[in-house]
């Protein structure tokens, strides 16, 4: 018995150690990976000047501190280095441990000793490093002070990050570099991220096609690898003191909490000037700041015809590309491409011009091509709205997205001429309502007009059933009244230029092959000479090649 004993003490004691081994590999199979990473004191040093680097690695024991550009050499864990050149050093950490190995690379700018000092910025601003992008960086956060300045510079040297709603204040003028990255925090309702121009500020943004300006969210590395999200930060809103249609002559701008005051617009100054907008990409917004609101990826409110808008990407929003509450500010070259709602969304007496205007949808998301919209509280409030686009070419989700090319409700008049439409399930549509104004009334007076426009896998190429009238829900129009309404619509449509034709335009290709046949003339002379339908000449390349996302999401 004594040796049964023996035996079986024995064997519990083996398990037991057998079963220590097999948890101690468990958990060396668990260890976690370390991440690399650290920051460096002064963000911009000068020649000769000592530069602190601070470790916050993560799960890693050792360290190995090298550099490109500069003789510098480490495995302390929190080095000091003194720079003797001037120029760009790529410096790489790199962070070892139980479960393996990982390395970080930023960018030290080392300044000659004759170089000016560092800039000094208003107290809502804070120096750091862009973790996507590896660039020095400058958070500016929300305040009242705004932009912190009367009149500041954004230069393309840092990546500058919004931290809430950053007004420029009435009175403020903020200029933007060509070049300029401009990304924001995430964050939804009170926690969003976005710009806003006041009325009364001024914002000179300009950009080139060789060196756009670049509005997008934080984690944007900028290669790319985000495709069409949407949704991970705000918008830019622009706010000016024209008037608006609606029963007060001011309202709070859409996107905005309503106690924010700043998010005030409109007025009595059609001329009204807010700066100029140039060769600019807006990235990834549209977060939501309460149920069925987000922000547009461009919005304009009441901005007056002094403002100058022209090449204006907005990419991958999750509501409208652009959005215009009023004003009389005219644009060229805008391009809408992925957005969740509508490519272009006009209210409260928009009377601006715009030519050479693309909209591109996903094929599974995006709503109408245009939304044009009249008053407000009510429908009928002067000014008429009366938006006007030349030369667009809309591509649509195609057959089955219960997507219009456009429509006009509200008492809304407005213009679409020379231009080319692809892939909708509907074409356009026209409100009647039982009584008083509507955009009936205004196609009937000669303030709503479509001319000389072509159209192709539309409504399945039924000329008939290009245009409609529609009507709002549960309104009492006789029957006879609708018919004869609608018969009026389609008779003006056929007879006034527009056709279906295939001009070659499809998801991978917007350069027509042809003019399209007739084009509407106009003694405007904003609008810029094109004989031709479409956003695009004929033969030509695309104006947006080279500074736009849109470039290599259609190809």
């Amino acid at each position: 018995m004594k040796l049964q004993n023996f035996f079986q003490l024995a064997f519990i004691f083996l398990f037991a150690a057998l079963v220590l081994v097999s948890c101690k590999d468990d958990e060396d199979d668990t260890k976690k990976a370390p991440v690399a990473s650290f920051t460096f004191s002064p963000t911009s040093p000068k020649v000769g000047e000592t530069v602190t680097f601070t470790n916050t690695s993560t799960d890693a024991e050792t360290f190995v501190w090298s550099a490109t550009g500069a003789a510098f050499s480490s495995t302390e864990k929190n080095p000091t280095f003194t720079f003797t050149t001037e120029g760009a050093v790529q410096v790489t950490l790199t962070a070892s441990g139980d479960g393996g190995t990982n390395a970080n690379t930023q960018t030290v700018t080392v300044l000659g000793e004759d170089a000016p000092p560092p800039p000094t910025y208003p107290a809502n601003y804070t120096t750091g490093t862009d973790a996507a992008t590896s660039r020095a960086s400058v958070t500016v956060k929300a305040d009242p002070i705004g932009i912190g300045e009367t009149a500041i510079t954004w230069t393309k040297d840092k990546v500058w990050i919004l931290d809430g709603f950053v007004f420029v204040n009435e009175g403020q003028t903020l200029t933007i570099e060509a070049g300029t990255v401009v990304k924001a925090k995430p964050g939804e309702q009170e926690s969003a991220s976005a710009l806003v121009v006041a009325r009364g500020a001024k914002i000179m943004a300009k950009g080139t096609a060789a060196e756009p300006i670049i509005f997008t969210a934080e984690k944007d590395p900028l290669d790319g690898s985000l495709g069409v999200e949407n949704g991970l930060w705000g918008g830019v809103i622009v706010l000016g003191k024209t008037t608006i249609a609606r029963g007060t002559a001011e309202a709070s701008i859409e996107g905005i909490p309503t106690t924010e005051g700043r998010g005030l617009y409109g007025g009595t100054d059609d001329d009204d000037n807010s700066g100029e907008l140039s060769y600019i990409s807006i990235r990834h917004g549209g977060t939501s700041i309460a149920a069925n609101n987000e922000i547009n990826g461009l919005t304009l409110g009441a901005v007056g015809r002094g403002t100058k808008i022209d090449h204006i990407e907005v990419f991958a929003n999750q509501d409208d590309g652009f959005e215009w509450f009023g004003g009389t500010v005219n644009a060229k070259y805008l391009v809408s491409t992925a957005c969740g709602d509508e490519a272009y969304d006009t209210d409260l007496g928009f009377r601006g011009i715009n030519q050479f205007v693309v909209a591109y949808q996903r094929t599974d998301d995006g709503e109408n091509g245009g939304e044009h919209d009249g008053g407000d509280s009510p429908k009928d409030a002067q000014p008429y709205a009366t938006a006007t686009f030349y030369n667009a070419t809309y591509v649509g989700r195609g057959n089955g997205g219960k997507n219009r090319v456009f429509y006009f409700q509200d008492n809304a008049g407005g213009e679409y001429h020379n231009s080319i439409f692809v892939g909708f399930e509907q074409g356009l549509a026209v409100q009647l309502t039982p009584s008083g104004e509507n955009s009936y009334k205004r196609f009937q007076e000669g303030t709503l007009k479509v001319m000389n426009n072509t159209f192709f896998n539309v409504a399945s190429n039924d000329v008939a059933a290009l245009s409609d009238i529609i009507t709002p829900s549960g309104a009492d129009i006789d029957a006879a009244v609708l018919d004869a309404a609608k018969l009026d619509l389609a008779t003006y449509f056929t007879e006034s230029g527009n056709k279906v034709e295939d001009l070659g335009i499809t998801r991978s290709n917007l350069v027509p092959t042809a003019t399209g046949g007739d084009v509407s003339e106009t003694s405007n002379t904003f609008l810029s000479p094109a004989a031709y339908r479409g956003a695009i000449e004929p033969g030509t390349t695309p104006w947006y090649n080279g500074w736009t996302m849109t470039a290599s999401y259609i190809q």
